[in-house]
Formats: C-alpha cells, structure tokens, sequence
C-alpha cells in the first residue's frame, strides 16, 4: 500500500455491514503498533484519548496543530490507513472545518468523524458537508464518519431519541458522510433499528456491558470501536502502581508490563 488514495480505498472497502471494522482506537505511535501488532486493520485516534495524553481535557480542550502533529505520527508509525476523531472540526464555521480537514488530510490520515455536539442537526450537517468538500478538493477520498450524540447526550425524551437520531443521521449522509456513528447505544433492538433505518455503515461505541463484536456483526454494525477505553485502563495502571508503591511501597502491579526493549522500539522512527 503506497498512496494516500489507495489507503482511503481501503478504509472504505472495510466498512462492511455484519463483518465490521474493529477500531481499538488509540492516542500515540506506540499504542497505533500495539493494535497493528494486535490484528488490527486500520488504526483510529480517539479524542478523548489525544487530548489527555497532550495534557487537555476532551471536548474542545486540545490544541488543533498539536492533534494534527500527534495525528502526524501516528500516520507515519504504521502503514495501515488512519482515521482520526476531530470532534467537531476545532472550528466555529463551516468552513473552518473545511481547513481543519485539508490539514487533517496533508498528514497523511484518510478519515475523520466529525461530531454534532451542540450544533442543530442543520449546522452540523453543514459542517459535514464542508469536510467532504475538502476532502474532494484534496483528492483523497476520505471516509467521513458523521457522529450524533443524541443519545451519549440524552437529547430529548427517551421515546423519541431514535426518532431524532434518524432524522439526524439522513440529513448527515445526504451531506456528504460515508458512515454513521452513534455512541450511547447498547440496546440491540435500537442498533438494529438504526441499521435498518439509516443508509450508511453504522459505527457503534462498545465497551464493558456491551454486545459482542460477533453480537453486533449479527445486527449489521460495519464499524466498532472502543473509544477512549484502551486509554482509560492505561491510566488505571498507572493510578494502581502508584498507589502500590506509595502505600505499602512494593511493586507487584508492575509485573507484566511492556519491556523498556519493546517500547523503545514501538515509539522509534
């Protein structure tokens, strides 16, 4: 795989409904080469995960050129297509989006999910279409992922969340967006009903509590991931030898852990 064009294809060839592309989404070189190493068949930042890790808090608290950097090394660390989690776009208008995407694309990435957040369904879909126009002025055929968060965000009542997530999710893919995600949702009766109601690959948010990836593919999800989970449990670590080692001073949660040999060589080049 040599182009940036030929990862994008790929990326898109990977989106398949009841055979879906498992995103065990990440947030430095080193974390993309352990899911690579791990079986993975496209790496995904998650925002949450990039924003910590440079020491902001997710949600419109990192730095747009430090993710486009780290996003930057990711792309080079390992030779699998790249989609990265912009949030909504770190930028007020559409068409800054549009340059936030341009930027995300000249690092090499070939995806993006793109959040509604606080927009109205109307802007948000503006700012999809903005991103995809970006994308088609660079060249790069790149899987817009649009992202409603009716349902993380308990937007309206519960019985018509569905309803409304829908209605969102069309208007996003008449936009312009190759694929949906809908984060919040565990209930299967809800994820098949998006399925069937949508016309676009569905990315759903998965961790403890959650279907399987085998339960899902049977509902018809094309695209799982798991968000800022891998992060979470590596912070816990961290939290637990400390702890270890500041309590009773010994050092048991620390082993098992990575070699300074292979990490070294994870974060190399």
């Amino acid at each position: 795989m040599t182009t940036q064009q030929e990862k994008a294809r790929l990326l898109r060839e990977l989106h398949r409904p009841g055979d879906p592309l498992v995103l065990a989404n990440v947030w430095d070189a080193a974390s993309a080469r352990l899911v690579v190493a791990a079986g993975a068949k496209a790496v995904a930042t998650a925002s949450a995960s990039v924003s910590w890790s440079l020491g902001s808090p997710d949600g419109g608290g990192a730095d747009r050129d430090q993710v486009l950097a780290r996003t930057a090394q990711i792309v080079r660390a390992v030779a699998l297509p790249v989609t990265a989690d912009i949030e909504t776009g770190y930028a007020d208008t559409p068409a800054g989006v549009g340059e936030t995407v341009a930027a995300l694309l000249a690092t090499g990435a070939v995806g993006l999910n793109l959040e509604d957040a606080a927009f109205t369904p109307e802007q948000a879909a503006e700012r999809i279409a903005a991103a995809r126009a970006a994308a088609d002025a660079a060249g790069v055929p790149a899987f817009v992922n649009g992202r409603t968060d009716v349902f993380l965000r308990g937007i309206g009542a519960p019985e018509g969340r569905l309803d409304e997530a829908v209605r969102r999710l069309r208007a996003y893919v008449e936009a312009g967006a190759d694929g949906v995600f809908v984060p919040g949702v565990l209930d299967p009766a809800v994820v098949a009903a998006l399925v069937e109601a949508v016309p676009a690959p569905l990315n759903v948010l998965a961790g403890p509590g959650s279907p399987s990836v085998a339960e899902l593919a049977k509902l018809g999800v094309a695209r799982i991931s798991l968000g800022p989970g891998l992060a979470e449990v590596a912070y816990a670590a961290v939290r637990r030898a400390a702890e270890e080692v500041y309590g009773p001073g010994t050092y048991t949660v620390l082993e098992g852990g990575l070699s300074y040999p292979e990490l070294n060589g994870l974060s190399a080049g």
